[in-house]
C-alpha cells in the first residue's frame, strides 16, 4: 500500500493508477471511498472483491459535474431542482438509467436506475474531471464494517490491500451522502445522510422514508451495516459495568459524539469513535447515548441501529 497526500503529484498518480483498473481510496466531504472506472467491469468487480460486498448492493456513480450525470441518467423537472440546490454535495440522486450509459451493469446491480452524486471535494472532483469518465467510490473499509473518515481507519480496513490511499485529511461531514429516489411515484429517502428531508421537502413538497424492508435500490440500505466488532446498545440511559458510553450531549464521559449536542459536530465524530472504542482493548460493549431523532439525527440514528442489528 503506497499512501501519498493530497497534491498535484498524487492526482496524477490516482488518475493513472485508475486508468490501469487499480483501486484508489480517496476523501470526499462525506467519508472515504474506494474509487474505480464506473465503465469498467473488471476495476469495479474488484472493489466487491476487496470489500467482500454483496453483488446485490449496488454502487454510487461520482461525476465532476451535471453534465458528465446526464451522460448517465435522466433527469425530471424535480430531480433537476435538487441538483441544482446541492450539488456539489452530500446528496445522491436515483434516477432512471440511459440506454447508452457506459456504466457498468455490475456497479448498478443490473438495475434499470442509477445512484448518482457530485462530491464537494477538490481532489475526487479533479480525479473524475482527469480521468474523464465517473467513479464509482463506495466506502473505503470491509463490507459492513464502520466507514472511514481518515487515510488512517483505510490502512486499518484494508492493511497493505489497496494498493493507493490519497491523504486528503480528515472528512467535514462525516456521514455518507443522502439517498433520495426520484423514481418512485412519492420521492423516497432510501438513505438519510448529510442532508436532512426537511432540506429535501423545502425543494420538492411531499417527502418520504423509504420502509425498513423496500428491496436493495441503493447502498446502505443493508440491515447490518456500519458495524464494529463490539456489541453495540442504543439509547443508554445507564451504562453496565461492563460497557463504555459513548455520549452525546453534557455528559460525563471520556467518549463524547459532541459535549455541545451538537448534531453536525456528532455526525463527524460518529465512525472515528465508534472505532476508537471497537479498537479500545479496556472496552468490551459500547452503549450510546440517545440521540435527538431530528435533522442529521435521523442519519446518525440510521447509522447506529444498523451496526447494533
Amino acid at each position: 500500500m503506497t499512501i501519498k497526500p493530497f497534491n498535484v503529484q498524487s492526482l496524477v498518480l490516482a488518475v493513472k493508477s485508475l486508468e490501469q483498473r487499480q483501486l484508489v481510496a480517496i476523501p470526499t466531504e462525506t467519508v472515504y471511498g474506494l474509487a474505480a472506472d464506473a465503465y469498467d467491469d473488471k476495476a469495479v468487480a474488484r472493489i466487491y472483491q476487496l470489500k467482500q460486498r454483496p453483488q446485490f448492493n449496488p454502487l454510487i456513480a461520482h461525476v465532476d459535474g451535471l453534465g458528465m450525470a446526464k451522460q448517465l441518467v435522466t433527469f425530471s423537472q424535480p430531480a433537476l431542482l435538487l441538483a441544482e440546490k446541492f450539488w456539489p454535495g452530500p446528496l445522491t440522486i436515483v434516477l432512471p438509467r440511459k440506454p447508452d450509459a457506459k456504466l457498468s451493469h455490475l456497479a448498478t446491480a443490473g438495475l434499470d436506475t442509477v445512484a448518482v452524486r457530485w462530491p464537494q471535494h477538490p481532489l475526487a472532483t479533479a480525479i473524475i474531471s482527469q480521468l474523464g469518465r465517473p467513479l464509482v467510490a463506495p466506502s473505503a473499509n470491509p463490507s459492513q464494517s464502520i466507514s472511514p473518515t481518515s487515510a488512517a481507519d483505510v490502512v486499518a480496513g484494508f492493511g497493505d490491500k489497496c494498493p493507493l490511499v490519497i491523504d486528503g485529511g480528515n472528512c467535514e461531514v462525516g456521514l455518507e451522502s443522502t439517498i433520495i429516489d426520484m423514481t418512485a411515484a412519492v420521492p423516497t429517502i432510501l438513505r438519510p445522510g448529510g442532508i436532512s428531508i426537511d432540506e429535501l421537502r423545502e425543494v420538492l413538497g411531499e417527502v418520504q422514508m423509504a420502509d425498513k424492508d423496500a428491496s436493495i435500490k441503493a447502498p446502505g440500505m443493508m440491515r447490518r451495516h456500519y458495524a464494529p466488532g463490539k456489541p453495540l446498545r442504543l439509547n443508554a440511559e445507564s451504562v453496565a459495568p461492563d460497557e463504555v458510553l459513548l455520549g452525546f450531549g453534557p455528559t460525563d464521559t471520556a467518549h463524547n459524539l459532541s459535549p455541545s449536542s451538537d448534531l453536525c459536530e456528532a455526525a463527524a465524530n460518529l465512525f472515528r469513535m465508534l472505532r476508537t472504542l471497537d479498537q479500545d482493548e479496556n472496552c468490551s460493549k459500547i452503549a450510546v447515548a440517545p440521540i435527538p431523532n431530528e435533522g442529521l439525527g435521523v442519519a446518525i440514528n440510521d447509522r447506529l441501529t444498523r451496526a447494533a442489528a
